[in-house]
């Protein structure tokens, strides 16, 4: 199956996230979920068709917008009731405002360099960051149907598909920002990991990393 059809088909890439995560492909969003309060404004980057607001947060009294740089799940994600809008979220711009900034499986497309897009989410959340982001690479999973699926779905056609986080490699990443840590924790599965930041003690000059205030 072609990588860009995985993509750019939302009911495609729901049908093979669930594949990936099995049984846990609903309890990682909400795991996240549990952390957005009813009635808060929240930004989601990469928000893919709008799962997280689909699923857990629509009903709660949650302003919600998600960006994506793929049209086909911003609509998807409309179609939802969530606002969304198509954006490139590592184009340096200033990030919408909102009391939570949530980044979900997405992080690893910006590497090497991710920092600016968590710099960028700090400046934007008020109250808190959320990065929850696999450390597990399923792509190199045994089962040769679970590996083709999820090398093809971790690259959209960034050329990232190859540059992904393990446990150690972002905890060595998330360190630089241990003073605004305020829980981190696996989800259920272990597949991912998630980091909840408090952007409101981060006050970091704007164009200076975490590692550098």
């Amino acid at each position: 199956m072609n990588e860009s059809l995985i993509y750019r088909s939302p009911a495609i890439y729901g049908a093979v996230m669930h594949v990936l995560y099995g049984r846990h492909a609903r309890a990682r969003l909400a795991a996240v979920a549990e952390l957005i309060p009813r009635g808060a404004s929240v930004v989601e980057l990469c928000c893919g068709p709008g799962r997280l607001y689909r699923d857990h947060l629509r009903g709660r009294g949650v302003d919600y917008l998600g960006l994506d740089l793929n049209p086909g799940f911003v609509e998807a994600a409309r179609r939802t009731g969530a606002r969304a809008a198509v954006r490139d979220v590592g184009d340096d711009a200033p990030l919408p405002s909102a009391d939570i900034v949530v980044i979900q499986a997405s992080l690893y497309h910006f590497l090497p360099a991710p920092e600016g897009v968590v710099h960028r989410m700090l400046a934007a959340a008020g109250r808190r960051v959320i990065v929850s982001e696999p450390v597990r690479n399923l792509s190199s999973s045994g089962i040769g149907l679970v590996a083709a699926l999820a090398s093809r779905s971790a690259d959209p056609g960034s050329g990232a598909g190859d540059r992904r986080f393990d446990e150690a490699s972002l905890d060595a990443f998330m360190r630089r920002y241990a003073r605004l840590v305020e829980r981190e924790f696996a989800i259920p599965g272990g597949r991912d990991k998630v980091f909840v930041l408090d952007a409101a003690a981060a006050a970091v000059p704007a164009g200076a990393s975490e590692a550098e205030s």
